[in-house]
């Protein structure tokens, strides 16, 4: 753990040579298979040492390295469109977001639609806000996610017919946690000790958009997912409501985190 977040976490992306955007399963429609490829570094990253290469393998079952000469090709012939794969996220780089015909998803309204979006440190920038996202990072609003198996466990007996699974969510860190309910929502202003050494301050609840609700691995499409967020958790981030899972973080002291850690709140 560095202090922009795990290190090695959304160091690439891809590129829309056409708009210049970066690619995102948040618009399913133009990108059906980004959830259905992998990516791992060859070797362990380290902090403060180069990124080793990444592996990765594309739903067809074809493998590439992100340092191969041919890797904007193989990636551009796979996925139907001319793509780069980005080291750097331009300040200002946007994504298209699917907006669902949810009521109680968008509190701006949008339902059914197609939206650009604004992401990373220009997020905050243009709102004269600091940001807690490192410069050329393609995070999203922050560098860290955490999620609480209580959450999961509420929303599996709220909604028994949904699997809600951790993959779904994509977090950094999975906390198994004893309570009942969405307890990292107390979490708020409060530090995470995790460990022998890293700390993190919890920020934000986190905002979810339609990816959950997809298809990835053995977890089947299932728009129920985002549908009970909007239901059960919809929490007040910055002024408007959302339906979230998890909360977003910032780490105050690095340091190895192993699996089985001891979490406490400090």
């Amino acid at each position: 753990m560095s202090e922009g977040g795990v290190v090695g976490d959304r160091a690439y992306a891809l590129r829309d040579k056409e708009t210049g955007k970066v690619a995102s399963a948040k618009h399913p429609k133009l990108w059906p298979s980004l959830l259905a490829c992998h990516a791992a570094f060859v070797d362990a990253t380290r902090q403060d040492d180069e990124l080793p290469a990444v592996r990765i393998e594309l739903a067809d079952g074809s493998v590439v390295l992100s340092d191969a000469p041919d890797v904007d090709a193989v990636l551009s012939r796979f996925f139907g469109r001319d793509v780069e794969l980005a080291h750097a996220a331009q300040n200002g780089y946007t994504i298209d977001q699917y907006h669902p015909d949810e009521e109680n998803y968008d509190p701006e309204g949008h339902r059914d639609e197609v939206v650009e979006a604004r992401l990373g440190a220009a997020f905050f920038n243009e709102r004269g806000l600091p940001s807690a996202v490192p410069g050329g990072s393609f995070f999203d609003l922050f560098p860290l996610s955490v999620l609480t198996t209580s959450s999961l466990d509420q929303l599996g007996e709220l909604e028994p017919q949904s699997r809600f699974d951790a993959r779904r969510f994509r977090m950094n860190v999975i906390v198994e946690t004893p309570a009942r309910g969405f307890v990292e929502n107390e979490w708020l202003g409060r530090t995470l000790a995790i460990g022998d050494d890293v700390q993190i301050g919890v920020a934000l609840p986190d905002p979810r958009c339609v990816m959950p609700s997809l298809a990835q691995e053995d977890l089947p499409k299932d728009s129920r997912i985002l549908k009970a967020l909007a239901q059960h958790n919809r929490i007040d981030v910055a002024g408007a409501l959302y339906p979230c899972a998890g909360v977003y973080a910032v780490a105050e002291a690095t340091g190895v985190i192993r699996r089985d850690d001891r979490v406490s709140l400090v």
